[in-house]
C-alpha cells in the first residue's frame, strides 16, 4: 500500500510526451555542444565536418534511432493507463544511457581534437532530436485527432 502511494503514477500519454521532450532536449544539447565545437576551427574545416555530422545524424536515426523509438511507444502502448514516471524509459535503456553519458565524458576528456569529436555528437544529437518526434506524432494522434496511436500504419 505504501508502494502504491509513492509511485509517481502518470498517464502513458504523458510518458510518450515526456520520452520525446528527453529525446528532444538530449539531442539539442549534444548538437548544441558539436556547433560550439566546430565554430571554433576555420570554416573550410568546420563546414565539411558539420555537413558529415548531418549525414551522420540522418543514418543514425534511420538505422537505429527511429526504430528504438517506435519499439518504446509501443512498449509505451502497452503499459495501463497509470504508470510510474520513470517508465518512460525501458529499464536496461538506463544502463545505456549512463553508459553513453560516461562514454561521452570520457571523449570530451580525450586528447581527441572537439571539432572532430563534433562529427559524433552531430550525429547522435541529431538522430535523437528528429527520432523524439515519432513521440510527439503519437501524443497528437491520441490525444488531437483521436486515434490509436499503436500499431503504425507503416511498420
Amino acid at each position: 500500500m505504501l508502494l502504491k502511494k509513492l509511485n509517481p503514477a502518470v498517464s502513458k500519454y504523458w510518458l510518450i510526451a515526456l520520452a520525446g521532450l528527453i529525446w528532444s532536449v538530449a539531442g539539442i544539447m549534444l548538437c548544441r555542444l558539436a556547433y560550439i565545437w566546430l565554430t571554433s576551427v576555420n570554416l573550410s574545416l568546420g563546414l565539411p565536418l558539420g555537413l558529415m555530422g548531418i549525414v551522420s545524424a540522418l543514418a543514425v536515426y534511420g538505422y537505429a534511432f527511429s526504430k528504438i523509438a517506435l519499439r518504446n511507444i509501443q512498449r509505451l502502448c502497452l503499459l495501463s493507463d497509470k504508470s510510474c514516471i520513470f517508465a518512460f524509459q525501458a529499464w536496461k535503456s538506463y544502463l545505456i544511457i549512463i553508459f553513453m553519458m560516461m562514454l561521452g565524458m570520457v571523449l570530451r576528456n580525450s586528447p581527441t581534437p572537439k571539432h572532430f569529436l563534433a562529427v559524433i555528437y552531430a550525429a547522435i544529437g541529431g538522430a535523437l532530436f528528429v527520432s523524439s518526434f515519432h513521440f510527439y506524432r503519437c501524443v497528437w494522434r491520441v490525444k488531437i485527432q483521436k486515434q490509436p496511436c499503436w500499431p503504425h500504419k507503416d511498420n
